[in-house]
């Protein structure tokens, strides 16, 4: 015998079997260690010839596991995850630079957490910068180790995470350690159990529509284009795309962004997608970024995922000045108006959205101009779907943006405001009561009056008209209370989307 095989960790009945049988291709034994007791996982596994372990009741598991390996002569051990994850094919890729002696251990790249790609992104401060920082992730799955490396590692059942005790056993003993980039689609395998499909809007994007299309992976299912009644070429360069995927639906009236993407959610609804991402067809929205979106809610952490890059001035290059103060007006606006108080870059429309949300909300509800991401957001937190952002760098090429600030916000934030009212009617009186709403109602009474009522006796004192002296002091105690109100109300906002995990974290 010389190598052992570990699948541990995130068992999918599903995959289960296929990576069981490629990789006993490449290994001479193989052990499956269960997450939690599960007779389907077990019957399957011993099924196929393979070891079944509970750790739960067999105390140090992967020593045992190593000291039956050293007693038979193996040379390697072998971890991956047991949801598709890793592709088992790559194994002997892996292992080559260990046999050889170049290495001791070796780790697939894909566990390697680069911040767009986690759910948690990671950060670093450099001389004031923000930039994504490259990191081993508590998700290091694949990875192949000498076995003679493993003398006296510290072991540790919580999580069966076994490449994470390889890797953290190597740099703790300074043995050589080498990532090997074998998956170029991350995720790919697991990505592929899902159908997965991708809401193209467009409206005069002849330039780049066809680069837009081209860019997006394999292991999307379905690109639907939505042509919102383009003047341009844009009609004649879909029909003439060859990409078996596209399903191409055109308006015959412009109707707006938001109009075009909720005609491809249906479309999607109606094919049975279990996750509809959306990507302009202006080619800003980089593809490698999509599993970013995609991996949170295939994990269960996230209902709706979104982009964001106002993090930094790095991630930003490119945001003129103007926008990004519109922006960020926006956001706080949508703060408010929404309750994910989270969230950052409300106007980024790089999303990805469960089936399950797409159910339960109202699309034909949904704002139709641009304002509809926030709109969205409104009706995702008023029936407490879970919303993530995910960090990602602004990309900026030969598109224009149609968007003009001045005038988007004066028609989006009215709409804002009404979704807010519908929001706290719905949610916190039809749904389930909290006493906020009063907080709310009360401070948008006070705080406007005891503002107008200043300005009235600042009025009145420029011109010397009398005022009673105890005007004043009753402007300040009313504005005051109104600003009270309102951070109470936030407040109880904010508490009552933490209780309930909607910040997607």
């Amino acid at each position: 015998m010389t190598s052992i095989g570990i699948i541990n960790h995130r068992l999918n009945y599903i995959v289960l079997g296929s990576i069981i049988a490629v990789t006993k291709k490449y290994i001479d034994k193989v052990y499956v260690i269960l997450d939690k007791r599960d007779d389907n996982i077990s019957d399957l596994a011993i099924s196929m010839g393979v070891e079944v372990i509970d750790p739960s009741g067999n105390g140090r598991t992967f020593e045992r596991i190593v000291k039956y390996g050293k007693e038979n002569n193996a040379k390697f051990v072998v971890t991956l995850f047991g949801d598709g994850t890793h592709d088992p094919r790559n194994i002997k890729e892996l292992i080559d630079p260990v046999r050889k002696n170049e290495v001791d251990v070796s780790v697939e790249s894909s566990s390697v957490e680069f911040g767009s790609y986690a759910g948690n992104n990671a950060l670093s401060l450099i001389k004031g910068k923000a930039y994504l920082e490259t990191k081993i992730n508590n998700n290091i799955g694949f990875a192949a180790c000498k076995i003679n490396c493993l003398d006296n590692i510290k072991f540790s059942n919580n999580g069966n995470n076994i490449a994470e005790m390889m890797l953290s056993h190597a740099r703790n003993n300074s043995l050589r350690v080498k990532y090997l980039d074998l998956n170029k689609d991350k995720y790919f395998g697991l990505l592929n159990l899902y159908k997965i499909s991708v809401v193209v809007p467009a409206y005069n994007e002849e330039l780049l529509i066809e680069e837009t299309v081209n860019g997006i992976p394999k292991y999307v299912e379905r690109i639907y284009i939505v042509d919102d009644c383009s003047k341009d070429r844009t009609p004649e360069i879909i029909a003439g795309m060859k990409d078996p995927r596209i399903v191409s639906i055109r308006h015959e009236k412009n109707s707006g962004v938001g109009a075009a993407i909720i005609t491809g959610y249906k479309q999607s609804l109606k094919d049975n997608m279990d996750i509809v991402a959306v990507m302009a067809g202006d080619n800003q929205m980089d593809p490698d970024q999509l599993p970013g979106l995609i991996m949170p809610i295939i994990d269960g952490k996230a209902d709706y995922t979104k982009g964001n890059r106002l993090i930094s001035k790095e991630f930003r290059s490119g945001m003129s000045r103007w926008r990004f103060i519109g922006n960020a007006m926006l956001s706080f606006i949508t703060k408010i108006g929404c309750g994910y108080w989270h969230i950052m870059d409300p106007q980024n429309g790089y999303t990805a959205i469960s089936r399950h949300a797409l159910e339960v909300i109202d699309l034909d509800s949904i704002y139709t101009y641009y304002g509809y991401c926030n709109d969205l957001l409104i009706k995702l937190n008023t029936f407490e779907m879970r919303v993530m952002d995910i960090v990602m760098p602004a990309r900026y090429g030969r598109e224009t943006s149609k968007i003009k600030y001045s005038k988007y916000i004066m028609k989006v934030a009215p709409m804002i405001f009404s979704g807010f009212l519908w929001r706290l009617k719905t949610k916190y009186v039809l749904l389930n009561f909290h006493p906020l709403v009063f907080f709310y109602l009360a401070s948008m009474v006070l705080l406007p009056f005891g503002v107008l009522f200043s300005i009235w006796i600042l009025i009145e004192k420029i011109y010397h008209l009398p005022v009673s002296q105890n005007f004043p002091l009753l402007a300040v105690f009313i504005t005051l209370m109104g600003v009270q109100l309102l951070l109470f109300a936030m407040l109880f906002d904010m508490q009552a989307d933490k209780s309930k995990g909607l910040s997607g974290n």
